[in-house]
């Protein structure tokens, strides 16, 4: 299979997760379009772009060889974006999901393949919604990229891509791979999705911590307080008869009794997932510190909504839902989570 991309592609949401796919994807040969926020768009104008990662590799994009955009460019209507793009990366946060998707809708043809590198289940169903004439495909991010500074960004752990099978994206795996961001394609993506929202049900336990994750993760009040949340999540799935695609060396149904173990025994069997450098925080952790609005509802409201589905009750997750859900939620050991949460 060819390694030429089928064309350029747009970034919608030049944040972590969309300035490293849309670095990557540039720095391998494909043309790239930024959509930003201006504070974003400025770091870029003036450091370009540099993508690092936990074993070593070092990607710099000069900012002559960006093409940055406040608004989603039209295509032909500029002198970098002269032909629509083969392929949209919807990287914005969940609760900008249905104004992006509606933007997008306004200045591209019917029937462009939008893949949504987003948290949660619900983001595909709503840019679908927002904008019919699009074409959205699910997709999932296993791994975590921080902002380490001005113009870089840090991918901190290991993990691949995903997304739902798709013809338009079949040209691009081979493009996705040769950029080092291997894109497996499933006929049933939902088993994949419930299967990274159990793992990332870590990210409120993280973000109220306010440790870095690898630190976070070998505290074991706080594990347990993980492995509660992901216990009411499993029983929701159950009920509704979704079975969780396995991400990790252990099954979803073994996770919370591992992480319930004492830490040296934890370290041992989860030394696969423990690879992540010293520096990793989830998305969540960073929006807390920076006192903006959390994707808790896209996680622990996830969770919630398909426990009442089926008359069950996810108090553990409500309760994270209403503390990330206000503006600024403070910290908490793990200790005096486990006391907030009757554990």
């Amino acid at each position: 299979m060819t390694t030429t991309p089928p064309g350029p592609a747009l970034v919608m949401g030049a944040g972590s997760i969309g300035c490293w796919v849309g670095g990557r994807l540039q720095a391998a040969g494909t043309e790239v379009h930024f959509v930003g926020r201006p504070a974003v768009l400025e770091e870029l104008r003036v450091s370009g772009l540099t993508l690092t990662d936990l074993d070593g590799r070092r990607t710099h994009l000069p900012p002559a060889q960006l093409h940055l955009h406040a608004e989603v460019p039209e295509p032909g209507g500029t002198a970098t974006l002269r032909v629509p793009p083969a392929l949209v990366l919807l990287c914005v946060k969940s609760g900008s999901t249905a104004e992006a998707a509606a933007l997008l809708s306004l200045h591209l043809p019917p029937g462009t393949p939008v893949l949504s590198l987003q948290n949660g289940i619900a983001n595909p169903a709503v840019a679908s919604a927002a904008a019919p004439a699009l074409d959205v495909i699910p997709g999932m991010v296993g791994f975590n990229v921080v902002h380490a500074s001005p113009g870089h960004w840090h991918r901190g752990t290991i993990g691949e891509l995903a997304a739902q099978a798709h013809p338009a994206l079949q040209a691009w795996q081979p493009v996705f791979a040769a950029a080092g961001l291997p894109l497996a394609l499933h006929a049933d993506l939902v088993p994949v999705q419930w299967g990274k929202l159990l793992l990332n049900l870590n990210n409120p336990v993280n973000a109220l911590s306010g440790m870095p994750l690898k630190r976070q993760l070998l505290d074991r009040d706080q594990r347990v307080v993980m492995a509660a949340l992901i216990d009411e999540a499993l029983a929701a799935l159950a009920a509704n008869g979704i079975a969780p695609a396995r991400l990790t060396p252990v099954p979803p149904r073994l996770m919370p009794r591992m992480l319930r173990l004492p830490t040296a025994l934890f370290r041992v069997l989860a030394r696969a997932s423990l690879r992540m450098d010293e520096r990793a925080l989830t998305s969540m952790a960073e929006d807390v510190a920076r006192g903006r609005a959390t994707e808790i509802d896209a996680l622990s409201g996830e969770v919630v909504r398909l426990a009442r589905a089926v008359g069950l009750s996810a108090p553990r997750n409500q309760w994270m839902l209403e503390r990330l859900s206000q503006p600024r939620p403070g910290t908490m050991s793990g200790r005096e989570m486990r006391a907030a949460l009757g554990l």
